[in-house]
């Protein structure tokens, strides 16, 4: 079988390579790890990365899997490794909207992640507790936006390895947050305290999660604002 053909499943090393290598940096650029804890995390979060697009780029093992030896039938086609639709039988559309659907959710992700490192960056300068923006409705938006990422990544391109990862994901950063936690309790004693009974770790309250994204979308707008120039009223700098 010529995984090498036009739309076909497989065998583009160099474009995995390019992707893991892109996706990290860009991760990585906003997560920083500093502790052994922040690396053991980190590094089940990049092989979630190496193993999603080895994948999908590279060699298909899932499809592999689920026809080799659970003789399901699944073209070795690219559109089809999108298997929430092939195994439902949804077809082209439904592939394509699958896709749609992990984008949206994994930039959501992205997006909160990215906005969330700039508000705590900008806090840990001023030495200060963030309780506004996005900490206003989750204690850990950086993480929460990991999840989200995770989540958008399985609905767009599940494989078994990710879908073993994933869970693995959540247990780490869960474990790194307590640990946080435990240090701004110190740091800051009972203003800390009053904001964690009253603030979610991961998940909004109640509708919480259409006021975490503008919040999300008015922390980068500010961010593009702030990176603008001045001008002096004479016109261009």
């Amino acid at each position: 079988m010529n995984t090498l053909a036009v739309g076909g499943l497989g065998g583009q090393w160099f474009l995995a390579v390019l992707m893991i290598v892109l996706v990290s940096w860009f991760v990585f650029r906003y997560l920083i790890p500093q502790s052994w804890k922040e690396w053991r995390a980190a590094g089940i979060l990049q092989a979630f990365i190496i193993a999603l697009y080895a994948e999908m780029y590279g060699f298909p093992l899932t499809i592999y899997v689920l026809t080799a030896y659970f003789g399901v039938d699944i073209p070795w086609l690219h559109l089809r490794g999108h298997l929430w639709s092939s195994l439902l039988g949804l077809g082209d559309i439904g592939a394509m909207a699958e896709m749609v659907l992990g984008y949206a959710i994994i930039f959501a992700g992205i997006g909160l992640l990215a906005a969330g490192w700039r508000q705590v960056y900008k806090a840990q300068k001023q030495d200060k507790l963030v309780t506004d923006g996005l900490y206003r409705y989750v204690r850990h938006p950086q993480y929460t936006g990991i999840f989200i990422a995770v989540l958008g990544q399985l609905v767009h391109w599940p494989t078994l390895l990710t879908l073993i990862l994933a869970p693995l994901i959540v247990l780490m950063y869960w474990r790194l947050a307590v640990k946080e936690e435990r240090e701004m309790l110190k740091k800051f004693g009972a203003e800390y305290a009053a904001y964690t009974a009253k603030t979610p770790p991961f998940i909004p309250k109640g509708n919480a999660w259409r006021s975490l994204m503008r919040a999300t979308k008015e922390t980068e707008e500010e961010q593009d604002g702030a990176a603008r120039p001045v001008q002096d009223g004479r016109g261009d700098l």
